[in-house]
Order: structure tokens, then C-alpha cells, then sequence
């Protein structure tokens, strides 16, 4: 039975799981689905994608299947469809990433993670940290699909993606206009991590873009240095955490599950 538009939102919402959502977390979780269920498969230049219409059918048949033959909402119906989105998610973060030879030298030299999906709980949990004005930026971001989503979700001033392969960086450009954002509403930067500086950013994701020894410890040293010397409030949203050894109690985690870490600090 094909679900209207109007019904489609409740409808998701009734069959996801309960987990420790907030109601707000849970209203983002449907939102980002529905982005997912209106848009056509992406353009795929380097083939990343390749079974991206078959990850999105399986989505799409669990969530056409929650409206009739079950109707009941219950634990597993939600298991299902969250396990089918999180795959179709997944896969759009293009785990076979194009990088050179030069680049995956420098990315494993440096203890960099190979463009692993940092999952959805940062992008519900962002919400109440982004305004308008905000200035986000993701350092090590693939082909950007985190910081564009959070760009789609939230949309603000500009979001600044740092990666080092130029290939990907074009991959995630084709995504940011399959999205529908405005050019104006994200800088692109091909380069090394360790290059870029984070000033006056105010929302900080990273998913330890470096190992933090060698090369690693100088960039956590000189990031939070930075963060230190600007009379900016920030909050940074660190997967795989290697940064808090190296921030001053200026900087309070706010959360913690092990996965994902929260600071907040900064400024005056």
C-alpha cells in the first residue's frame, strides 16, 4: 500500500525503536529517512556506490511494508527499517574511497581512519548547537556526506569540509548538489588536515582524522592551542576521541558513550 506524504513522517515514526531517543532525536532520525526516501540515487562519478539502488529498494520495501501487513509498530518492524537505513547510509559514505598512492601513504602514516561512517548519532544530536550563523566544519571528511547532512538538517552559514583526496572532495560535491545545498553554503578543501587551522568555526566534527603520536600529537597540540587563543565558544563533536588529552578544562565533555564525545568551551 503506498503511503501518502503527509502520513509517511508518522508512520516512520511509529515503527522505529524507542533506544534512548529524545523526542527531538527521533523527529531528526525521521527527517533524515525521509531525505533519503524522496531523493534519486545519487550521481556516482567514481563508482562508490554501486549498490546503492539495491540498499535503497530494501529500505523502501520494509518502510512500504510497515503500512499494512503489520501495523502494529513493534520492536522488530523498527530493528528492520533502522538496520535497512543505517546500510543505505553506510554504504553513501563510499567505504571504497579513490584515494592515490601519495595520499593513502600520508593517511596511513598518519593513523588516519579510512573514511568510516561516524553513524547517525552525532547528526541527532547536533540540532540544538547549530543556528543560522553557525560556521560547522568537518576535518577529514571524505566526501562529506556527514557535514553535508548536518548542512541539510540544520541549514547554516557555511559548512567547511577539509580531505585530502581531491577525488573524493569532487565526489562530495556531486552529493552536495544531489542534496539541493547551495554552493555558497560549503567550502571545499583538498589538503592535508594538519594544514588547516580551526578558526572561527563554532561547531568542530572530526573522527580522529590523526593517531596522536608523531605528526598526530603536533596537529591535537596545535588544534587545541588554537581553540585555546580565540575568544570563540565552540562545540566539537570527536568520534573515536584522541583530542581530550590535549584540551584545558576550559573545555567540559558534555556526553560520552564511548563512541562519540562532546565538548563544549572556549571564548568568555
Amino acid at each position: 500500500m503506498e503511503i501518502s506524504m503527509r502520513d509517511l513522517g508518522s508512520r516512520l515514526s511509529e515503527i522505529l525503536p524507542a533506544e534512548d531517543r529524545t523526542a527531538e532525536e527521533k523527529a531528526c532520525f525521521v527527517r533524515l529517512m525521509r531525505i533519503f526516501l524522496d531523493l534519486e540515487p545519487p550521481p556516482d562519478p567514481f563508482g562508490l556506490f554501486p549498490k546503492y539502488a539495491e540498499y535503497k529498494h530494501s529500505f523502501q520495501e520494509i518502510v512500504d511494508a510497515g503500512d499494512g501487513d503489520t501495523g502494529n509498530g513493534d520492536a522488530a518492524d523498527g530493528d528492520a527499517l533502522e538496520e535497512a537505513f543505517l546500510t543505505l547510509y553506510c554504504h553513501l559514505h563510499g567505504h571504497e574511497a579513490p584515494y592515490t598512492s601519495d595520499e593513502r601513504r600520508l593517511v596511513d602514516q598518519t593513523g588516519g581512519y579510512w573514511c568510516h561512517a561516524g553513524g547517525i548519532s552525532p547528526l541527532l544530536k547536533a540540532e540544538q548547537f547549530i543556528c543560522p550563523q553557525t560556521v560547522s566544519a568537518d576535518f577529514g571528511a571524505g566526501n562529506g556526506l556527514q557535514g553535508l547532512l548536518l548542512q541539510k538538517l540544520y541549514p547554516h552559514k557555511k559548512t567547511i569540509q577539509i580531505e585530502i583526496s581531491g577525488r573524493m572532495v569532487e565526489a562530495g560535491r556531486h552529493l552536495q548538489q544531489w542534496l539541493g545545498i547551495l554552493p555558497e553554503r560549503v567550502e571545499w578543501i583538498a589538503g592535508d588536515v594538519c594544514d588547516v587551522v580551526p578558526r572561527d568555526m563554532d561547531f568542530i566534527y572530526l573522527y580522529r582524522p590523526l593517531r596522536p603520536e608523531g605528526k598526530g600529537r603536533v596537529f591535537y597540540e596545535q588544534f587545541a592551542r588554537t581553540l585555546e587563543s580565540q575568544n570563540r565558544r565552540v562545540v566539537i563533536f570527536s568520534i573515536a576521541d584522541c583530542l581530550r588529552q590535549f584540551l584545558s578544562p576550559r573545555f567540559e565533555v558534555f556526553y560520552s558513550d564511548g563512541h562519540l564525545t562532546c565538548f563544549r568551551g572556549g571564548g568568555t
